[in-house]
């Protein structure tokens, strides 16, 4: 089956900026962050016996194979049209091993460097805009999908919302601006009960330091869009160089 066929039957869509989640104005840099971002949904670390994940992970990888390469992306947004036959698209390629040597692993200390440098940048408000309108103002939502937060993060993410919806950068949803005091305070019963699960999986277990840091970090981010694995999305995206390029595809 062809990709585009495989990308329609897969993800309901054959546009590959779709599958990968970016604009067709996205930079390479973008292209690349939203390649790993929707790929760790499907990583075959998380379902190894899972044919059909493994399946959409070689596809995923397929389409930023295609888009990373500027003469095939020219091609493809001119005439919306895959070289089949191009080496990037090569059937016996290990898209596992091709992933790793995109994304290697970062260390914890660049996970709190990143964290610290984050917490209240542009880039964090923007996320949060967009978090706000893709979910309608719902906070259990947006504090379950947003990067490097915490229940004690809410006031200071509820505070950055009220203010982009004052000043009209997104509209006033009433899941937000008529949220109830149960909704909030179930919401508060579930942190609390996290962090408390956390707590005691480091007494049973008996964790050194920096495997305690590690358990608190995943625990803190499990309930997360993409796990825990959504916190480091952006450190490897930005931090991991991208290797030499390889043989250009052939044409047709």
């Amino acid at each position: 089956m062809l990709l585009l066929e495989q990308c329609e039957e897969l993800f309901k869509t054959s546009n590959l900026y779709e599958v990968l989640g970016v604009c067709k104005e996205a930079s390479d840099a973008e292209i690349r962050r939203g390649y790993y971002k929707v790929s760790l949904l499907v990583h075959p670390d998380r379902a190894p016996d899972d044919e059909l994940a493994t399946t959409k992970f070689q596809v995923m990888g397929k389409a930023y194979a295609v888009l990373a390469d500027k003469e095939q992306r020219a091609v493809y947004d001119a005439q919306g049209i895959v070289d089949e036959e191009s080496n990037t698209l090569d059937q016996d390629r290990n898209w596992e091993e091709h992933w790793r040597r995109l994304f290697p692993k970062i260390t914890i200390q660049e996970i709190l460097d990143f964290e610290k440098q984050y917490k209240g940048s542009d880039e964090e408000v923007e996320d949060l805009k967009r978090l706000y309108l893709l979910h309608e103002g719902d906070m259990d939502l947006v504090m379950e999908s947003a990067l490097c937060c915490t229940y004690e993060d809410e006031p200071r993410v509820h505070d950055i919302l009220q203010k982009a919806i004052d000043a009209k950068d997104v509209p006033a949803f009433n899941a937000f601006i008529c949220e109830s005091v149960k909704k909030k305070n179930n919401r508060k019963r579930k942190a609390e009960k996290e962090h408390k699960e956390a707590e005691e999986m480091q007494k049973e277990i008996g964790m050194n330091s920096e495997d305690s840091l590690v358990a608190m970090i995943k625990q803190r981010q499990k309930s997360k869009e993409h796990g825990f694995n959504s916190l480091i999305s952006d450190l490897e995206a930005k931090y991991c160089k991208k290797p030499a390029a390889g043989k250009r595809g052939k044409k047709k």
